[in-house]
């Protein structure tokens, strides 16, 4: 397991995470202290508790937007699907029109080349 240290609110903070994710955990740290800062700005000196509380509200705030967002693309996505399904079969049914009508069309041509050609005397 990788270690790496993250700096929130101008404290140091060793962590774990998987090998490989170190950056990633950097770059979480970095828009997490982001969110501390703005606050901070905000605010002035509430406490780092309730700092750390209004950001983390803040952010589950975002992911909850995110989720409403994600639910409704995939609602979009699923009708998206039943209409392509319900194109595809209608699609399928005037193709099998079409190939009926074309092979009345040609019984017919056959006909009447036999009936031209005299072959039906």
């Amino acid at each position: 397991m990788a270690q790496v240290t993250v700096n929130i609110d101008g404290k140091a903070y060793r962590m774990a995470c998987e090998a490989g994710q170190e950056d990633h955990l950097v770059d979480l740290a970095a828009r997490f202290d982001s969110y501390i800062g703005n606050l901070r700005g905000q605010f002035g000196e509430i406490g780092d508790l309730r700092l750390t509380v209004m950001a983390g509200i803040m952010i589950m705030d975002e992911l909850h937007d995110l989720q409403a967002l994600v639910d409704a693309n995939a609602a979009e996505l699923e009708d998206l699907r039943a209409k392509a399904g319900s194109a595809d079969s209608a699609r399928a049914a005037h193709d099998d029109e079409m190939a009926a009508v074309l092979e009345n069309l040609a019984d017919r041509l056959t006909g009447l080349s036999r009936k031209v050609s005299g072959a039906d005397k």
